[in-house]
């Protein structure tokens, strides 16, 4: 059975942090400011899943608490980073034209981000029947304690609003004392 860490570029291997392991990979499209014809000579260009990381092709590192969704497509993975906005990695199709597994990775990615949540209630607002609202998310790294509280606003929710700031406090509050988080 062939290591999953296998093939990892060194440069980035050389970056890993003590303990932490590649979970999964995969070659994706030369990222953008490559040379040109870096595509298909040279190291591969990869996407690799450590047990703290999504690393990029470009040479950044996504910690998994960092990343708020992430969607598969046959030929990217779109993803948002929370406070960075939308990222888009093209996926590598072999010389044959066909697509290349990617459900490994998929995989990996949806369990490592899942694994950083450990509360995310939606809040109606204004009023308990809205339809509108507000989300609040409890993360922590992995293998961390700290816990991070985010609120996600709902579209067309005024962050001014001093109701909006009123319902978040007691949201929180009501949260903090029912999970113990």
């Amino acid at each position: 059975m062939a290591l999953f860490g296998q093939n990892v570029p060194e440069d980035l291997r050389s970056r890993l942090e003590r303990g932490e392991r590649v979970l999964s990979q995969a070659r994706v499209a030369a990222p953008a400011g490559s040379a040109p014809g870096s595509e298909g000579t040279g190291p591969a260009a990869v996407l690799v899943a450590t047990t703290r990381a999504l690393y990029l092709p470009d040479g950044r590192s996504v910690p998994w608490q960092d990343i708020d969704q992430a969607r598969w497509t046959p030929d990217a993975l779109t993803f948002v980073e929370e406070g960075v906005g939308e990222h888009t990695v093209r996926l590598r199709t072999e010389l044959t034209g066909d697509p290349v597994d990617y459900r490994r990775i998929a995989e990996t990615v949806a369990e490592r981000v899942t694994s950083t949540i450990l509360v995310n209630r939606f809040v109606p607002f204004p009023t308990t029947e809205s339809a509108t609202g507000f989300r609040l998310v409890a993360r922590r790294a992995p293998l961390g304690s700290e816990i991070d509280w985010r609120v996600h606003l709902g579209e067309d929710l005024d962050p001014g609003d001093p109701r909006l700031s009123d319902a978040v406090s007691r949201a929180l509050a009501l949260l903090h004392e029912q999970m113990g988080v």
